[in-house]
């Protein structure tokens, strides 16, 4: 492969594995369930069941505006990243002989420094597609929101559903918000890359430990431990 050395290419499948398995272990795994994740996607459904017995919904739409702020910025800096990783490319001669010349650094070739900029910006782009659908989703969760009938007919069948399609939708908008900051979170790692295929192996394996202590061993997974056993 142009440029890389057999310990690049063990650097990059491990990255890969580590992502990948990282999504099975949160999302698919048999212990999916215990993720934080998971957790906070019960307290959706309870605060849209909770929603319907309120006669003012103002709380309700403030928590929605607030969700689709957070997933506009993350859009909006992944566009910023996209352009910053991209421009890269027009200086890569001076860049790589910089980070050639640092006391951690190898060096490397052209074509080499040109892909893995090139992999940089598709982890990028991909993590903007994800905040723009999340975006998107929370914008239709806003109208199923507003569409749930008021709190008299509240146990009526079309009410029920009407709850069921918000949550539905509110999940599946943090999910693919939560897939654009793990993006994020691996583009770190990848970084890591620029330096040395060795810094690169390390800064994945501490990517992959600080995410998986976030979903499963930190405090607030521990908060919510509590509220599952009370």
């Amino acid at each position: 492969m142009a440029g890389f050395a057999t310990i690049d290419i063990i650097a990059l499948i491990f990255f890969v594995a580590a992502w990948v398995g990282y999504h099975v272990a949160v999302e698919l795994g048999p212990h999916a369930e215990r993720s934080l994740n998971a957790r906070m996607n019960v307290r959706r459904a309870r605060w849209l069941a909770e929603s319907v017995q309120r006669e003012v919904r103002i709380i309700d739409t403030q928590i929605m505006n607030g969700l689709q702020n957070g997933t506009a910025f993350f859009a909006s800096t992944s566009l910023i990243a996209i352009g910053g990783a991209l421009s890269l490319l027009q200086a890569t001669d001076r860049v790589a002989q910089i980070f050639a010349d640092l006391p951690i650094g190898v060096e490397t070739s052209r074509a080499a420094w040109e892909l893995k900029v090139i992999g940089l910006s598709v982890i990028f782009a991909y993590a903007f597609f994800k905040f723009a659908w999340s975006y998107r989703l929370f914008n239709y969760c806003a109208i199923l929101l507003g569409a749930i009938p008021d709190m008299r007919f509240q146990d009526q069948p079309e009410t029920k559903e009407a709850v069921r399609e918000t949550t539905a939708m509110n999940i599946a908008a943090g999910r693919h918000f939560n897939h654009g900051q793990r993006a994020f979170f691996f583009a770190v790692a990848y970084l890591g890359w620029f330096l040395s295929p060795w810094l690169f192996l390390i800064t994945t394996a501490a990517v992959l430990t600080v995410m998986w202590r976030r979903q499963f061993a930190s405090d607030s997974a521990r908060v919510f431990g509590k509220a599952d056993q009370a």
